[in-house]
């Protein structure tokens, strides 16, 4: 059914349509202690092709965010809803993402970050239980439950989001910014203080 181990899923057929799209499983990556975990949705063809979750165009948008609020992409952990790419793009179904649940709780339970920050619309319904308004409510923090365990999690816009509509970009530095002091990241030393635009 599915195999973990290091919190790699390494054989997996629990989604027949999943499996016969994927060209591989798209694990999470980042350190298995990180402060910060990103979830996405799932792998797009660049992911796919490359076996890294948020490659392409909208890794390069998260990559430059996080700079920009002190942190680098190897000081967090980046991971998906799921891990095998949809055909044609879809978002996933509610019974791919179910099958998909555990390996993530587990990977959530390990790491025990101070924050998940869930990238955009599927992974922040995912794991609130709940429809949600993800540009309306970027930036909000809200206590959840993984598997017993109350966890903090910080919706966010995809950054996708931000390459169709300039205003995205704001609200999406924000609640990165949000995200990386509520980490306890420092960004002083890049030459801004804290008391910038204040």
């Amino acid at each position: 059914m599915g195999e973990m181990e290091d919190l790699r899923v390494t054989e997996c057929t629990r989604c027949p349509a999943l499996v016969d799209s994927r060209s591989q499983i798209v694990n999470g990556v980042g350190p298995e202690d990180a402060d910060l975990l990103f979830v996405g949705e799932g792998p797009g063809a660049n992911e796919d092709e490359q076996g890294e979750p948020f490659v392409g165009r909208s890794g390069s948008v998260l990559d430059d965010g996080l700079r920009t609020v002190g942190l680098a992409r190897a000081d967090v952990r980046i991971t998906n809803c799921v891990r095998c790419r949809p055909p044609e793009n879809r978002d996933p179904t509610t019974e791919e993402l179910e099958h998909c649940r555990d390996y993530l709780e587990r990977e959530i339970d390990h790491l025990d970050p101070e924050v998940i920050v869930t990238l955009g619309k599927v992974p922040s319904e995912h794991l609130l239980d709940r429809s949600v308004a993800v540009t309306k409510e970027a930036g909000s923090l809200e206590e959840v439950r993984i598997n017993g365990t109350p966890q903090r999690l910080l919706i966010c816009v995809h950054p996708a989001a931000t390459l169709y509509d300039r205003s995205q970009a704001e609200t999406f530095e924000n609640a990165l910014q949000r995200a990386a002091d509520l980490a306890g990241v420092d960004d002083s030393e890049g030459g801004q203080t804290r008391l910038d635009g204040f």
